[in-house]
């Protein structure tokens, strides 16, 4: 039986889901990539709440980004949520890749992220 590449990743991802999770410590970072934009959430998975989200629909960067679904947008969502979690006292995340491979854009948003000022 073969998959489409989004039924795999889903499989990925839900295999994956059963062991990360976010704690009150220690939120989980998730990124979600569509063709056009690349979104991120910090969620507290015991408690059910986003602490930090950004993306690149946001209002702050509608004139700094050209196209959201490109590396340059990815580098900057990934500062934007690292500032907002730090900002609400976040350091130490767990990374939740989605299932997607960690190449490119997600890539891209890790380090960016890492670079804000979060340690996972």
């Amino acid at each position: 039986m073969s998959y489409s590449k989004i039924e795999a990743r889903k499989r990925r991802h839900y295999r994956v889901r059963k062991k990360v999770v976010g704690t009150t410590e220690k939120p989980r970072l998730n990124i979600f990539k569509s063709l056009n934009h690349i979104y991120a959430q910090i969620i507290d998975d015991y408690e059910g709440r986003t602490l930090a989200a950004a993306s690149s629909n946001d209002k702050e960067l509608k004139g700094k980004i050209k196209a959201g679904g490109n590396i340059e947008a990815a580098k900057i969502v990934g500062g934007l949520v690292a500032k907002r979690a730090v900002d609400r006292g976040i350091k130490k995340i767990i990374f939740d890749r989605s299932g997607y491979l960690y190449h490119g854009r997600v890539k891209a948003l890790a380090d960016a992220a890492r670079e804000g000022g979060l340690e996972f």
